[in-house]
């Protein structure tokens, strides 16, 4: 079942399934038809797995304890190949309970959203954001100030989860602009390179005080909430700059703005938020801070990889029974 959108891969679906399983279209308009059709003798009886978009949200919600209860009264659908790194609209934890493996898309991200990123540090250091709202207010630079912006070159990067789209930012910026790359993980990844350094969480704060930038690349979850907060915020060296590509609820939005307001913080760069697609209008009142509108994969190349690689995961667990990218809470 393709749950959502499938624009890129449409032929490469065609290929994977053929002579394999046939390919049928999530349709319903809205929940309750969804949850009909999942019923026996419904139209979508004999589905034995899913390949689900964030879009599908906007007609039957996200999948929550409901769905996925009713997806595992079928007794036939047991995997769901999610499209994306994130899966926080998956209740992925029922999915455990009834046997219902999830799987993701990291590495088919890292590139579009670790340039994101990299985007996002480039304008917040060297205040480019405000620079061109002036320049296309007819003001020229007369809103610029030199002692508001800074090069990259030498600089100390913090990056909350050296995964794969944190390693690539990595390299780009130790390699590009012979950044200092500081590294936080729950453990340390061992094949991380020797010039990123790794700090446990119990000198969590001692990285913090080095950093001229924080970039974000933890995934949502509930233990993740609100992890950067008020105190590790203020850990920061005063005048650094927050990046946010990972998940808007990672940050707690209202420290930060207040760290904005009195100027611990020098600036933001973020592409998520936690209400989307709202962004809070306090945000839109700091004229020096980079805003996008959740832009980390939206390139034709990531999208088709991003397909690609989710249905594979689906056709690897009908033939050999899993696919390669089970999520962590799976294993």
């Amino acid at each position: 079942m393709i749950c959502g959108d499938l624009v890129w891969a449409k032929e490469d679906a065609k290929t994977l399934f053929r002579g394999l399983a046939d390919i049928v279209r999530m349709d319903s308009p809205n929940r309750a038809d969804f949850l009909a059709g999942l019923k026996p003798g419904g139209k979508y009886e004999g589905t034995v797995g899913i390949y689900r978009h964030n879009a599908s949200a906007d007609r039957i919600g996200v999948f929550d304890k409901e769905i996925v209860g009713a997806i595992a009264r079928t007794g036939t659908i047991k995997w769901i190949a999610h499209n994306g790194a994130g899966y926080d609209q998956i209740d992925v934890l029922e999915c455990k309970a009834h046997g219902i493996y999830v799987s993701n898309t990291p590495g088919a991200v890292d590139d579009a959203t670790a340039t994101t990123a990299l985007y996002l540090l480039i304008s917040t250091f060297r205040n480019f954001a405000q620079s061109e709202r002036t320049l296309r207010a007819g003001l020229w630079k007369t809103k610029h100030k030199a002692a508001s912006a800074h090069d990259l070159e030498n600089r100390t990067l913090g990056i909350l989860g050296l995964g794969g789209i944190g390693l690539r930012l990595a390299e780009y910026c130790h390699k590009a602009f012979g950044m200092k790359i500081l590294y936080h993980n729950r453990n340390k990844v061992q094949d991380a390179p020797e010039w990123c350094e790794y700090f446990e969480a119990g000198r969590l704060n001692e990285m913090l005080g080095q950093c001229d930038a924080l970039s974000v690349h933890v995934p949502l979850r509930k233990e993740t909430e609100g992890l950067v907060g008020e105190e590790m915020i203020r850990s920061l060296k005063k005048g650094a700059i927050i990046v946010n590509t990972a998940r808007g609820k990672v940050i707690d939005e209202a420290a930060m703005i207040r760290a904005l307001e009195d100027g611990h913080l020098g600036s933001v760069g973020l592409d998520v938020y936690p209400n989307e697609p709202a962004v809070n209008p306090r945000l839109l009142e700091f004229p020096h801070i980079t805003l996008v509108p959740h832009m980390g994969t939206e390139t034709q190349d990531s999208q088709w990889k991003m397909e690609v690689r989710a249905l594979t995961n689906l056709r690897d667990y009908l033939v050999n029974g899993s696919g390669s990218d089970v999520i962590p809470e799976m294993k």
